[in-house]
């Protein structure tokens, strides 16, 4: 069966997901007490709907209780955040995910049980300083405070060598999950995959392994 999606809020970012969902073939129920920017959206949702999202009885009727995914994504709201978080948990919603204006609103929506708290802007400036500081990365993913996922360019320094060769787990610590070319994508790569030069790295392990092989190791 295909999940179903529900988005909270039609701003910017919530609206984005939702364009996104459309997209990608997704069916998306989309939700704001705004009737302009349900109007706005309806024609990327599968369902548009003005509603106050606070009204339990109300999301009941709308079927909130088949989605598998919800974000929550309101504007500058916080009350509103919190309080439509806590019904959807309590609705028993697999997946609920919020956007957090502060730490204060992050550390409320953690204390309720949300599976992942988001921070656009936070997360997509420390991705555009990663980026800038290191000519090799192409991406960059925090997973936690220690640990991130990030795409890079192989070098001539690593070209038409395995992975045994380079044997990046036991030097670094961290550890090639998968390897791009061109068009085509090697997940879990084996200890013979040879590394071109050109070729985009995906890497996992702790941010200072990462750094360290990017320095040493490339």
């Amino acid at each position: 069966m295909k999940k179903q999606f529900a988005v909270f809020g039609l701003g910017r970012f919530g609206g984005t997901l939702v364009k996104e969902f459309h997209e990608l073939g997704i069916e998306v129920l989309a939700i704001d007490k705004d009737e302009e920017k349900v109007q706005q959206y309806a024609a990327f949702a599968t369902h548009a709907v003005k509603a106050n999202a606070i009204d339990e009885t109300l999301l009941k009727q709308l079927g909130v209780r088949n989605v598998d995914h919800a974000f929550v994504s309101f504007g500058d709201d916080i009350e509103a955040s919190i309080l439509t978080s806590l019904i959807l948990k309590e609705l028993e919603i697999p997946q609920v995910w919020a956007k957090a204006h502060n730490d204060y609103h992050h550390k409320v929506l953690v204390k309720i049980g949300v599976n992942r708290v988001i921070h656009p802007e936070r997360d997509m400036a420390k991705r555009i300083a990663h980026h800038i500081i290191s000519e090799k990365m192409i991406d960059y993913i925090e997973l936690s405070r220690e640990y991130s996922m990030v795409e890079v360019v192989a070098t001539k320094k690593l070209n038409n060598k395995t992975l045994l060769d380079l044997d990046i787990p036991s030097k670094f610590g961290c550890a090639i999950v998968g390897i791009q070319r061109g068009e085509e994508i090697c997940v879990s790569p084996s200890a013979n995959e040879k590394i071109s030069m050109g070729d985009v790295l995906l890497i996992i392990g702790k941010n200072k392994d990462i750094i360290h092989f990017e320095e040493d190791g490339m």
